[in-house]
């Protein structure tokens, strides 16, 4: 079964994994409103250049938890299985945000996001942190290297979503008025719904091998 997870599987089944747990929990498509909006008043140079800053940003704070967030986990005694259950939590309630096309509550609030339409420069805060790199995205990153980073393929296949996550990403941020204007509201609240719900199904997962992994334990 794609979802369920074996640390050691094949690459095709890890990246099937993920690519889009990364991938959507970052939510690209759902920030490109966001920034179209905080970024109104701002040249075409200006955008691409926030964009590009907010990406690396945001590509390097999920590489950084990936590699050494597993400390978290020795230093507060929290066994891998208890943050499959929290990480899957996390990710059901942006999910659920996304399945009904609102912000995730999760990653931003309307005050941010207001403070955030005063900003002169965005590109940290809050599009690196929290819009980007938030915290259910810390979390989904650190229990997918847990979970897969036993050897190389895993360890690969994580850094190799991120990254594959924040170019995707830059390539929409750079070119946003143009995504928004193609896809309008409609069409990207289908396809955060579609998102949405396949968080949902990953979230389910990490639950599930969580809450096995606890009772078996």
């Amino acid at each position: 079964m794609v979802w369920r997870f074996v640390p050691r599987g094949p690459a095709m089944q890890v990246l099937l994994v993920t690519i889009p747990a990364v991938l959507f929990i970052v939510d690209p498509i759902g920030v490109v409103p966001l920034f179209v909006a905080m970024t109104a008043k701002d040249d075409e140079a200006k955008c691409q250049a926030m964009a590009r800053r907010a990406c690396l940003t945001a590509f390097g704070l999920l590489v950084f938890f990936s590699l050494f967030g597993g400390l978290v986990f020795k230093l507060f005694g929290v066994t891998l299985a208890a943050f499959r259950v929290a990480g899957g939590l996390l990710l059901m309630l942006t999910a659920l945000d996304m399945l009904r096309a609102k912000p995730p509550a999760t990653r931003t609030s309307p005050e941010e996001t207001s403070e955030g339409l005063e900003q002169e420069d965005i590109a940290i805060v809050p599009l690196a942190m929290p819009l980007l790199a938030g915290p259910g995205a810390i979390a989904t990153v650190m229990t997918l290297m847990a979970e897969y980073g036993h050897d190389a393929l895993g360890v690969g296949a994580v850094l190799g979503s991120i990254s594959f996550t924040f170019l995707v990403t830059y390539g929409l941020l750079r070119q946003a008025r143009r995504v928004k204007a193609v896809l309008r509201q409609t069409g990207i609240a289908i396809l955060e719904r579609v998102f949405g719900l396949i968080l949902a199904a990953i979230a389910v997962q990490f639950v599930f091998d969580g809450v096995k992994a606890l009772w078996g334990g």
